[in-house]
């Protein structure tokens, strides 16, 4: 079966912040990660990416973020073509992009503040009024002003995802990835990131969020791309999780 072709929406004058052409992936050992992947994601969408486990998703996030090469076919995120871009230029073109796990990935030995400042260090941001003035910024806007030298250890799972969403938008990305950002989280924090994720996406960045929840992926009745043995078998504009 060949992978359908996924579109963003009807505006042809839209602005592309991703696509991909007839994307396929083969590791050395022979497994398809990716078969004829095509799809198109305009400027400021929501979209959700799903599928059962091994489908391919945290697959394509990778490849979105130039960690992996693909066998054929073409990528373009945020204007750059990535098949054509060099080792030094990749963390330049990572700049854009914010990106949320669900390990959260925080430096146990930095508190709160500093986690999130530390974002703006690696990008070569050299005022230090500046990159506190953006630090305490983003931590307003997830709620945790009041725990900025707290350390990863003392917040709850919750309070840590919410300082790695401060963290991946301190430095005003285009693209927002959050690959299973509900994972390791309760119900009740689940649905806290992910409002916390619509904020995000009203400001105008492009959201995408890799998923297995199927509450949360019904109930908000974004763009749902659905992904079965590495192939793009759905694509709906208000849809839900398809078994």
């Amino acid at each position: 079966m060949t992978g359908i072709k996924t579109f963003g929406n009807s505006d042809s004058g839209a602005e592309r912040m991703i696509r991909m052409q007839n994307v396929n992936l083969v590791y050395p050992t022979g497994t398809a990660a990716l078969k004829d992947c095509s799809l198109e994601i305009d400027k400021g969408e929501f979209v959700f990416i799903v599928g059962s486990s091994g489908s391919g998703k945290s697959t394509l996030i990778k490849t979105l973020l130039g960690e992996l090469e693909v066998s054929s076919g073409k990528i373009e995120v945020a204007g750059k073509n990535l098949a054509s871009m060099t080792r030094k230029e990749l963390p330049y073109f990572r700049r854009k992009l914010g990106v949320v796990f669900q390990e959260f990935r925080l430096l146990e030995e930095m508190n709160v503040f500093e986690n999130v400042a530390l974002a703006q260090r690696v990008v070569g941001v050299s005022s230090r009024e500046r990159r506190r003035k953006n630090s305490l910024a983003m931590l307003e806007m997830v709620g945790l002003s009041q725990k900025l030298k707290a350390y990863p250890n003392e917040l709850s799972g919750g309070e840590q995802q919410r300082v790695a969403i401060a963290r991946a938008m301190v430095n005003r990305p285009a693209i927002l990835l959050a690959d299973e950002p509900t994972g390791n989280l309760d119900p009740e924090n689940s649905w806290e990131i992910m409002n916390l994720l619509k904020e995000v996406h009203e400001l105008g960045t492009t959201v995408l969020v890799v998923s297995h929840n199927e509450d949360i992926v019904n109930k908000m009745q974004k763009r749902v791309i659905t992904l079965h043995k590495g192939q793009i078998t759905s694509d709906a504009r208000q849809g839900g999780y398809l078994q």
